[in-house]
């Protein structure tokens, strides 16, 4: 199929396929320029289409077909519209065997069989298989594969494939082979093959069931250093999937390998899960405590896809969040239980609510916004989306916080009772989970719950009290809306729980008593908010209470309160749920931004008041918090849900003004409260043995942020004191972190020791490739100031080391600097013209991230003039590229047409 033809596919449409594939025997020898591959299928007539000739249409993709046989007899065949087709086929089971080859060393798209770093490896998610051998590719389609692979045994010692190794040896002419047999069906797109040159860390471990298992990390030699924490990773999550779900691994051995080509983060292929090298190499010296979490997290996730995806899989791609919102509740979970303290548990739910607000919810108000489990696709590689990941997992959440921790784990159990080893939907899912908990807030609510599977948009709650003093009684009223999205101008309304607790003046937290209630009430409550508006009335409380809503981020929507500043403050200082206290800090910087954005237009110098910074100066003294608290406290609101938060009251968005504001107040921030951030720095600046923990990593980010207020407040006074201070960090820290955080300290004040150190820094790390990213990265997302970071990442895109081929690479500068508002978003077009030239220029090579990278102007008519017309004008040249890749002109032309 030519470029760009691809037609719309459609959610209700969906039918069974005219055939089964039950059983796969694949074979491979592996050469670079050009590869064989023979199948060997049985293939069984669907039942459903019994007295139907159908033909089979197997899906193909830049490969060469050289034979088909059924039975083996040669056939006839022809090739339409990119599939096999085969006619006239028996009405029994048969065994079908296609020969074709694939170029794997030309495949710069790196999707299906290709090479990287001298060896063979695969992507297949999410249609990737038919570019390696001729398929029904397709999620629905579960058949258990033999893998026999043979190559130079050289060039490529280590050969792998799913489930379990059953023979293995030498052949002739300096060549290997082995044999792989996974006993599990599975779609195509779980299949996956490594051969080349690799290392490995292996652990055996016994599980409950008290079966041996061996793990194993395979990385590139010279990495093998950096595998500890994946293989530590591993088998925590290992061990808190069977205590957690009680799912236990199921093959004799779980293999990692790490590659550094890769456009995902990693993949969950049954057995043999393929990692982008980011997400397995860590150690203190080239990772820092961000990589460490995500290290954890990636691997993780990944696991526990062998349950929640492989063994119950999709039934087709609009249900990708059935696997993938369903794994990232449990990756989030897993990394909260492993943080150990509620405090760092409630961090990671902050940064996990900040990453969703910042990303997902402005792709709900965008042009791509769709449902949790889309309607309709073009190219389905961009449906990867913070929508189905983040969100659905928000979805999960909400169905666990309506049924309870265990009956959660109840439906669980059920899930998997029921369909274990089968396509499913996301219906399937939910059912099992209120057919599990008849008696919780879900069951009754089912058939409304699932609007969050079918409705896109982030729902607006708006939330208002009245006291009345005679009666001593508290109504809170709860409504709710949801703004028109592509395609959806009519919205029902959601089932959201709403967490609460009650707080009067002094931060004490109240009982809080319906009408007709028990006289024992809880201090927190959790409320369900079903219809376009509800009342709830609490008695027997003797002043006007300050609500603390929303708790723990009970439901994805934006909450709009009647709160005052004193409510806010009364949070900020009492309030006993650590995320609704970040949000309090959260809302009074806010909306403090938004005035001083609004008062710039006039003329004004934004300020901060007295009142603001004594409450972030009492925080930052408040040794009774966890430092990775008081560092999340302190960070203000950022440029992007600044922006967001301007476009919902109508106003248009012009980054610099943004941006000049939020540097105002970071600088006044650092000036006012210089003091305290060097006693800060004093104590938590901690230096010796390197350990990831959440208390260890906490006091870093604490004494990093700290630092880079000094150094940013030197900038202002002349001082020469803290950016040398920073300069000699950069030089001596033992860590990554401490590092990275020093030279990020110069680097984002414009420091002029900010060059040696940048120098410096590159020629030390020059060899590791993940470190390097970082280098690109830090330098794209620098405050813009005068033009200098736009100009710095035009010059970096011709840096020796810099190329668009590497996925890590392209995004550590290019997908770095769109997310660099003001850098970007420049008056002069210039940000515009040069992604336009990026975004072509990589479709040609990979289009998937080409891809990525056109979200970058996703929420173009939400711009002032002229970044607006000039947004305008950079989308509508990609689009008029005649051989645009089918993925980027979806993009380009929603957005458009938005």
């Amino acid at each position: 199929m030519r470029e760009g033809t691809e037609t719309l596919v459609r959610r209700e449409l969906y039918s069974a396929p005219a055939y089964w594939i039950r059983s796969v025997d694949l074979s491979f020898d592996l050469d670079p320029i050009k590869t064989l591959v023979i199948s060997r299928m049985q293939v069984e007539p669907n039942s459903a289409f019994a007295g139907h000739h159908e033909a089979l249409r197997l899906d193909g993709e830049d490969i060469t077909v050289t034979r088909v046989q059924v039975n083996g007899q040669s056939i006839s065949f022809r090739l339409e519209n990119g599939q096999l087709v085969l006619e006239n086929l028996p009405s029994e089971p048969f065994q079908l065997e296609i020969r074709n080859t694939c170029s794997p060393e030309k495949n710069t798209r790196l999707n299906g069989l290709y090479t990287s770093g001298g060896g063979f490896f695969t992507q297949c998610e999410a249609q990737g298989f038919r570019r390696i051998t001729f398929f029904l590719d397709r999620p629905d389609v579960m058949a258990t594969f033999k893998v026999t692979l043979r190559a130079n045994k050289q060039s490529y010692p280590v050969l792998l494939s799913n489930g379990n190794k059953v023979e293995s040896g030498d052949l002739d002419h300096g060549r290997h082979y082995a044999v792989w047999v996974d006993p599990h069906p599975k779609p195509c797109y779980l299949f996956a093959l490594v051969a080349a040159n690799l290392v490995c860390r292996e652990q055996r471990v016994v599980s409950r069931t008290g079966k041996d298992h061996l793990l194993q990390v395979y990385v590139r030699s010279g990495d093998l250093d950096k595998t500890e924490h994946a293989m530590q990773s591993l088998v925590a999550a290992l061990i808190w999937d069977e205590a957690r779900f009680g799912l236990s691994l199921d093959l004799e051995r779980f293999m990692i390998v790490a590659v550094s080509d890769f456009n995902m983060g990693a993949m969950e292929n049954k057995g043999l899960n393929i990692f982008n090298t980011k997400f397995v190499l860590a150690n203190p010296a080239t990772a820092t405590d961000v990589d460490f979490g995500n290290v954890e997290a990636v691997v993780g996730h990944e696991y526990f896809h062998n349950w929640t995806g492989n063994r119950v899989t999709c039934r087709d791609w609009f249900q990708l969040s059935l696997k993938e919102g369903l794994t990232v509740y449990r990756d989030q979970e897993f990394t909260q239980d492993m943080a150990g303290s509620p405090s760092a548990r409630a961090v990671k739910r902050i940064e996990d609510v900040r990453q969703l607000r910042q990303i997902q919810f402005a792709e709900d108000a965008g042009p791509m916004a769709h449902p949790v489990r889309p309607d309709s696709y073009q190219a389905i590689d961009n449906f990867y989306t913070s929508t189905v990941y983040e969100k659905g997992a928000e979805v999960v959440r909400m169905m666990a916080t309506l049924v309870g921790r265990a009956g959660f784990a109840r439906g669980m159990t059920l899930y998997f009772e029921r369909f274990d080893g089968q396509a499913v939907t996301c219906d399937d899912f939910a059912q099992a989970i209120s057919d599990a908990n008849p008696d919780s807030a879900l069951a009754p609510r089912l058939e409304a719950f699932k609007r969050w599977y079918a409705q896109s948009g982030t729902p607006r709650v708006q939330a208002s009290g009245e006291y009345d003093a005679d009666n001593r009684r508290y109504t809170l009223t709860l409504s709710q809306s949801c703004p028109a999205t592509p395609g959806q101008s009519e919205k029902q309304p959601f089932v959201i729980p709403v967490a609460l607790g009650l707080l009067d003046r002094e931060g004490r937290a109240l009982p809080m008593q319906f009408v007709g209630g028990p006289l024992a009430s809880p201090t927190e409550r959790l409320l369900v908010l079903e219809e376009a508006s509800q009342s709830f009335t609490f008695i027997n409380l003797d002043s006007a209470p300050v609500p603390s809503l929303l708790r723990g981020f009970s439901a994805p929507v934006i909450l709009q309160a009647q709160a005052s500043q004193d409510d806010l403050l009364t949070l900020l200082r009492h309030d006993s749920d650590a995320f609704n206290r970040w949000e309090a800090g959260q809302q009074l910087g806010l909306e403090r931004l938004l005035a001083a954005v609004q008062a710039d237009q006039n003329g004004e110098e934004p300020t901060l008041d007295a009142a603001f910074i004594d409450a972030m100066q009492a925080l930052l003294r408040d040794e009774s918090l966890d430092a990775a608290f008081r560092e999340l406290l302190l960070t203000l609101p950022s440029e992007s849900y600044v922006a967001e938060r301007l476009v919902e009251r109508g106003v248009a968005v012009d980054p610099q003004t943004i941006h000049r504001v939020r540097d105002a107040f970071r600088a006044q921030l650092a000036q006012a409260l210089h003091a305290d951030w060097a006693a800060v720095w004093d104590k938590h600046a901690q230096t010796g043995g390197y350990s990831p923990d959440a208390i260890s990593s906490g006091r870093r980010a604490l004494a990093n942020l700290a630092l880079a207020n000094l150094v940013l407040d030197a900038a202002r006074s002349g001082d020469t004191v803290w950016p040398g201070r920073a300069y000699q960090r950069c030089k001596d820290a033992t860590n990554m972190t401490d590092r990275l955080g020093a030279l990020s300290a110069l680097v984002q004040a414009h420091a002029e020791l900010a060059e040696p150190a940048l120098a410096r820094f590159h020629a030390q790390f020059r060899d590791e490739a993940l470190v390097i990213d970082k280098w690109f990265t830090l330098q794209a997302t620098a405050p813009e100031s005068n033009g200098r970071v736009f100009a710095r990442v035009k010059a970096l895109a011709q840096h020796p080391d810099f190329s668009v081929k590497n996925p890590n690479r392209a995004r550590s500068l290019l997908m770095a600097l769109a997310q660099n508002p003001a850098a970007f978003h420049r008056a002069d077009a210039a940000g515009y013209v040069f992604w336009a030239e990026k975004v072509i220029e990589i479709d040609a090579i990979n289009r998937q991230l080409a891809a990525r990278l056109a979200r970058g102007l996703d929420r173009w008519r939400t711009l002032a003039e002229p970044q607006r017309g000039a947004a305008q004008e950079a989308l509508q040249r990609v689009a008029a590229k005649p051989d645009l890749s089918a993925d980027v002109r979806e993009i380009v032309s929603r957005a458009l047409a938005a």
